[in-house]
């Protein structure tokens, strides 16, 4: 096998029967840094973010990496580097992005359970603007914006009641989502927040959800909002920028999901027959720009055959790479080695591939056709997404190691966590 490329991502691909991401082969990363361990190509992430780049040539318009896909600061340094502002949802998030060198007023601060600590430390740092997801939060906004003698630059997320046609878990525009004010409460709110000192209205927020693999449902949204902005400054208040999140789904099985520049070709015509081609335009994409950079690489410890089942048993689990036992999600899982004995009496056998945590739900991939041996290393594909950032010590086990990949360099971003470091906190 020579050169064949995988679905997914151009830079993870089999050379001379040896996977690679860009220039690597990943065995050799195994062999240096052990299993579990999580690779990232500095290529894909740079090749995603162009697609955005390239759409917004001429616009006004900024792309925010929403790092809850991933916030490992090796990462976010990739984006800060480019000029990215960043979309967070904590406090943690905001002292991991300055910790990258991200800049302070390229920050929108989303989420629905915003602090008081956390919004004083984002008032602190200057953030360009909190997106308020409720009106009691627009209250605890304004009360501790007063408190420390500032005004807090907002937007309000608007749920547009828009179905994203994608998994529930991670649909985040529909009426019975925690997210957003409603749209038909919108305008009253506008009116409201316009009233409180301690805030200035800078924008409109809308994000109906992840993993995204059609137009329409964009198409929907940037209408419905598009209404409710003609509404808004009708009433007197005026709308400086328009946000319009992320969700754009990945290839991880065979899905389609539109290109970044296709999309927002479709979006911007759109918004300039409705006459807002003058408007600041704020993205939030996050599984888009770094889910097919990202492999999660194990190692087969136990072949089991069963009447029923067969398991081949490695040593990642749910807990690096929580997204199968969380959503059913789909990974691919290939080889790191496609050799001759492939071609000799052993056929594929047919596998559930599963990790040590004592639990049913830890599982990687069903019914997977592998030809492997105990001790052979495999890869998990389509990984860079919200595996690590979900991660957890469960079974006191510890994180996984992650590397960053640029060409043929690879650099330790993370070091494996120690027992040490699991009970360093406990007394």
């Amino acid at each position: 096998m020579t050169d064949k490329q995988l679905p997914g991502s151009p830079f993870v691909h089999y050379k001379n029967d040896s996977l690679m991401l860009e220039e690597v082969p990943l065995t050799q990363l195994i062999s240096e840094y052990g299993t579990p361990l999580f690779a990232y190509s500095k290529a894909a992430m740079i090749h995603a973010l162009n697609a955005y780049e390239r759409a917004f040539k001429g616009r006004r318009a900024r792309i925010h990496y929403a790092m809850k896909a991933n916030s490992s600061l090796g990462v976010l340094r990739v984006f800060a580097q480019r000029n990215c502002g960043f979309d967070i949802v904590s406090g943690g998030e905001l002292a991991r992005v300055l910790a990258a060198g991200g800049k302070a007023e390229q920050i929108i601060f989303s989420g629905v359970g915003k602090t008081r600590t956390e919004i004083k430390a984002a008032l602190d740092a200057g953030i360009c603007c909190f997106n308020a997801e409720s009106e009691a939060e627009l209250d605890v906004l304004n009360e501790v914006a007063l408190e420390c003698k500032k005004v807090a630059p907002i937007s309000l997320r608007v749920n547009p009641n828009v179905d994203a046609k994608t998994h529930p878990y991670i649909s985040t525009g529909l009426k019975d989502n925690k997210f957003g004010i409603a749209h038909e409460r919108a305008l009253e709110t506008y009116k409201r927040a316009a009233t409180l000192k301690g805030l200035k209205i800078k924008g409109i927020d809308c994000h109906i959800g992840s993993q995204i693999i059609e137009i329409s449902p964009y198409e929907d949204a940037v209408s419905l909002v598009l209404d409710l902005v003609d509404d808004i400054e009708k009433a007197g208040i005026h709308i400086e920028h328009l946000d319009f999140g992320g969700g754009l789904g990945i290839d991880y099985a065979g899905e389609t999901p539109p290109a970044a520049d296709a999309l927002w070709a479709k979006l911007f015509a759109l918004l300039d027959a409705r006459g807002y081609a003058d408007r600041d335009i704020f993205v939030e994409p996050g599984r888009s720009l770094i889910g097919n950079a990202g492999v999660c690489l194990t190692k087969i410890e136990y072949l089991k055959t069963g009447d029923h089942k067969n398991f081949c048993i490695v040593d990642a689990a749910m807990n690096d790479l929580p997204r199968p036992a969380m959503y059913e999600a789909f990974h691919a899982i290939v080889p790191l080695q496609t050799n001759s004995r492939q071609t000799a009496n052993t056929s594929n056998v047919l596998y559930d591939v599963v990790g040590p945590v004592c639990e049913s739900g830890d599982w990687l991939g069903k019914d997977r056709s592998l030809n492997v041996r105990v001790g052979d290393g495999l890869a998990i594909l389509s990984a860079g997404a919200y595996c690590m950032s979900m991660s957890s010590n469960y079974n006191s086990r510890g994180r996984a190691a992650e590397v960053l990949i640029d060409q043929n360099v690879t650099t330790l971003i993370r070091r494996r966590e120690t027992i040490e470091d699991l009970i360093r906190q406990e007394t």
